[in-house]
């Protein structure tokens, strides 16, 4: 399948960003979008590579860019970007509209969209859900369940997904209990589903085993969870 690729510059306020635009050139017609959103690390070969097989099913996929120019590959500056965020909810959100905003700009993207979100990623998209972004979905895979900012009753109107890896020491049992407690307080449509023995990280292919603890691939979660997100995707997304 030719996944076709372009970079995609687009801005926050004052801040500059570049996307990588991921679709299927031998699929005529628009398409609905998903806005992939990166881990911590920023837009690396993860990202792209997830981007890509996103947009092999189907979709037109933005793998956006949450931090600008010059902040990945510098420990120190990635940190402080990514505690900014985390810590403003309202940036993190305006952050991930500016993307659904670029996204929704291509020419071979039309109705519905989707936020799909590895680790970091994977806060910003509940984060986007929480705020009441207009959305079909949003997923978190293996990402952060707590919030400083939590759903209001009725404000969540897109389909959430979480797929969280049981053994993960980065999201303990409490935070997807309270997790649970919130969406159901919100009133939100919303699944989790949970793979046994998978740890944070479960969808990196490339990660050297005990270089983080606590961060492993793991094959059956990675398969499963993708599988998990084409059907939720597949019904959410459907016209």
């Amino acid at each position: 399948m030719n996944i076709a690729t372009r970079d995609l510059s687009y801005r926050d306020l004052e801040t500059p960003l570049t996307g990588l635009f991921c679709w299927n050139e031998a699929q005529e017609g628009p398409r609905p979008g998903i806005l992939l959103i990166h881990g911590g690390a920023g837009l690396d070969a993860h990202a792209r590579e997830q981007a890509c097989r996103y947009a092999a099913l189907g979709y037109g996929v933005l793998a956006c860019d949450m931090f600008g120019d010059d902040i990945a590959g510098d420990r120190e500056r990635v940190m402080a970007c990514l505690l900014a965020l985390r810590d403003d909810p309202g940036r993190l959100v305006r952050r991930g509209q500016a993307g659904l905003a670029a996204l929704a700009g291509c020419p071979e993207v039309a109705g519905s969209a989707a936020a799909v979100g590895f680790c970091f990623g994977g806060l910003a998209a509940l984060a986007l859900a929480r705020a009441g972004t207009n959305l079909a979905a949003a997923v978190s895979i293996h990402g952060s369940l707590a919030t400083s900012a939590p759903a209001q009753p009725g404000a969540v109107t897109a389909r959430v997904l979480a797929c969280h890896g049981a053994a993960d020491p980065h999201v303990p049992p409490a935070d997807v209990a309270a997790f649970a407690a919130e969406m159901n307080h919100a009133g939100a449509d919303w699944q989790l589903v949970m793979y046994g023995r998978a740890q944070h990280g479960f969808t990196h292919q490339h990660a050297v085993p005990g270089a983080m603890p606590g961060v492993a691939y793991d094959r059956l979660a990675d398969e499963r969870s993708f599988a998990a997100v084409r059907a939720f995707l597949a019904d959410a997304l459907a016209p």
